[in-house]
């Protein structure tokens, strides 16, 4: 097992709200051990961090740090509700439990004005996103070669691009930022692509927002159905768990239904998972480029210069990549590096979910229900995510049976090792 006698001494001390079935004070202890310290480091690290990040944009201090307390409480809620054992088992995640909670307060009491300082959605989401970064290694990205790859970084790319045409083409939605955020979640790997590529695109709020409301709802559906759907047509598991793989769209989600038909299944949807992550960044990137050059230059407009281009890159994909990198290399150039890195990785994972629970708290407390249904209107967002997602599941199931069944039938061998 990776990771075996390798410790990680900061475990104990960052930590979220665990499981609980009947009583929601079992969340703050695992396996009769309290986790308040590690609560309480999360939260301290959190507040640092964020405090000098906030210090660095001009915030009042004394706001900022009144208003962050009070959101890390909604974001540990958020946990809560999401480790209730039946609530866990539907994969009900806390990105929609944060986002509820925001939004019942925004939508009922209203957000207060001094809480406005620290609901810092894009600072939460970006530095979350680099820390994803470390958590995708390039060994592993490779391990199932080329059929993975073609799964993921062939189908993916194609997908997007056609949904976002069809978007605009034959929809004709309005928003070009709403078309593309929505297209972006469906093709690439759901929430985290959305962020990323609301970023790139200057998406509003509540675009974002609509967007991970319908990725979250999707994906409980399709965790469901699509192993159920495998095993009735008699579908092989490798070929099955290649076809979730590329098209659910959380990783959790990926690997609780890989594991529903077996380790191999579980394995190889995880993987093509893990190998289409890495698009976060890429597509971020072209997104940002396609919308100074395209979108956002209206006609007669001179050409945008190198200079414009970076200004309005999304800074934090290097912070992305440059982890990656970094973590990779730990990897193959430090001894037991492997064990190492994946100890570590716990941490990254913890912080992430915390700064992630941080930003969709901070979504619905920005949003408002009105806002969101005035995205809706019509029904072309969800037409959008319905054709998108019908397209993706048909391309990537070709794909993988291309590339599983005929091409490299014996690909995922080198997982079973």
């Amino acid at each position: 097992m990776a990771g075996a006698g390798i410790s990680n001494p900061l475990s104990a001390w960052l930590s979220k709200p665990g499981s609980w079935s009947a009583n929601p004070l079992d969340a703050f202890s695992v396996k009769g051990q309290s986790i308040l310290p590690g609560l309480w480091g999360a939260f301290l690290l959190s507040a640092a961090v964020f405090s000098l990040g906030a210090r660095a944009m001009g915030k009042r201090m004394r706001e900022f740090a009144g208003g962050f307390c009070l959101v890390f409480l909604l974001a540990a809620l958020a946990y809560i509700l999401a480790g209730q054992t039946v609530i866990k088992h539907y994969n009900l995640e806390y990105a929609l439990w944060a986002l509820l909670v925001g939004l019942v307060i925004s939508n009922t009491i209203g957000t207060p004005k001094w809480l406005h300082t620290a609901a810092c959605t894009e600072f939460y989401i970006k530095t979350g996103l680099v820390l994803l970064g470390a958590e995708i290694l390039f060994n592993r990205l490779l391990a199932l070669g080329l059929p993975g790859i073609f799964v993921a970084w062939v189908v993916t790319p194609i997908v997007l691009v056609t949904t976002f045409w069809f978007g605009q083409r034959i929809l004709r939605i309005t928003s070009p930022s709403l078309n593309m955020v929505i297209s972006a979640d469906m093709s690439v790997c759901g929430v985290s692509a959305a962020i990323a590529t609301a970023a790139a695109c200057k998406a509003k709020r509540g675009e974002l927002s609509l967007a991970i409301g319908m990725s979250l709802s999707f994906t409980v559906i399709m965790m469901v159905v699509m192993p159920a759907l495998i095993q009735a047509l008699g579908m092989s598991h490798v070929l099955g768990g290649a076809w979730m793989g590329g098209t659910i769209d959380a990783t959790g989600a990926v690997a609780a239904a890989g594991a529903i038909l077996g380790d191999d299944a579980l394995q190889v949807a995880a993987t093509v998972k893990m190998i289409q992550n890495i698009l976060i960044g890429v597509v971020a990137f072209f997104v940002a480029v396609f919308w100074v050059l395209r979108v956002e230059r209206g006609e007669g407009d001179a050409k945008p210069s190198a200079i414009e281009i970076w200004r309005r890159f999304p800074k934090f994909i290097l912070g992305f990549v440059g982890a990656s990198i970094v973590f990779s290399l730990l990897v193959v150039m430090v001894p037991d590096g492997e064990r190492i890195v994946d100890a570590s990785i716990g941490s990254t994972k913890t912080l992430r979910g915390w700064f992630f629970c941080l930003a969709f708290v901070s979504i619905g407390l920005q949003s408002n229900l009105r806002e969101l249904a005035s995205y809706l209107k019509g029904g072309k967002p969800l037409i959008l995510y319905l054709v998108g997602q019908s397209f993706n599941l048909c391309l990537t199931l070709l794909m993988a049976w291309l590339m599983f069944e005929k091409v490299f039938p014996n690909a995922a061998d080198v997982l079973q090792k």
